[in-house]
């Protein structure tokens, strides 16, 4: 596979959408630009930096790859990197609204657009059929069957922006949190790993489960201290 084409994929798995775009070095074209190569490499970085909790390290990245993609006057490709990067904050419950996103929401296509509003938990009913499958399976589903379909989901941070999605909007259950809890921690991800450890301990301390909750305390402090002793 050229960088080119696992940039694009790469992109897609991140922020879960099929991005469309037709570049020809993945049909054995030209030789890959290399403003795909720092694209692609930037965005992992940044979001891998991010989801560890690493803020210095993904601004930088986050900076590169915007840099990358500015060379070529691509406002689409531009968008899609903005929802790659809120897609990432919503996995980690930062709900807050996608700036970067709405800035070039204009020079965006519709499946884009539907995208970022589902990250807002504003999307129309109508356009529930322009997000990717696995999301649209989880938009779809009663609060009775959204934990299993959530379940289903192959993709890790695909899974936890569908799971923060369904927190925003008031869906979530238990299993939603242990679903989430349990993907961020067999992926190390210390960042929504926290969030989603503190959502699990307040429904805890709120249903007056103190037991469960001084464990849950016990392992977000764990993750803060980084296994440092205290």
């Amino acid at each position: 596979m050229t960088i080119a084409c696992a940039w694009m994929r790469g992109l897609a798995r991140w922020s879960v959408l099929c991005l469309g775009l037709t570049l020809a070095a993945c049909a054995g074209g030209p030789p890959t630009p290399e403003w795909q190569m720092s694209a692609y490499g930037a965005s992992q970085k940044a979001q891998d930096a991010y989801l560890a909790g690493d803020t210095r390290v993904e601004q930088l990245e986050w900076n590169h790859a915007r840099e990358a993609l500015a060379r070529t006057g691509r406002l689409d490709l531009l968008a899609r990197l903005e929802l790659l990067r809120c897609a990432g904050r919503v996995a980690s419950l930062v709900f807050e609204p996608c700036a970067g996103f709405e800035a070039l929401r204009q020079d965006a296509a519709a499946a884009e657009k539907a995208y970022a509003d589902y990250l807002a938990g504003q999307l129309p009913p109508q356009d529930v059929a322009q997000l990717p499958s696995a999301q649209r399976s989880v938009a779809q589903a009663g609060q009775t069957d959204a934990g299993a379909r959530l379940a289903s989901i192959q993709d890790p941070l695909s899974r936890l922006v569908a799971a923060g999605v369904l927190l925003k909007t008031g869906r979530a259950t238990p299993d939603t949190l242990s679903i989430a809890v349990e993907t961020a921690s067999a992926q190390g991800w210390r960042r929504p790993l926290l969030a989603w450890l503190m959502v699990q301990a307040e429904r805890a301390q709120a249903a007056g489960d103190t037991e469960a909750a001084a464990s849950l305390q016990r392992r977000i402090a764990i993750v803060e201290r980084g296994g440092k002793p205290d």
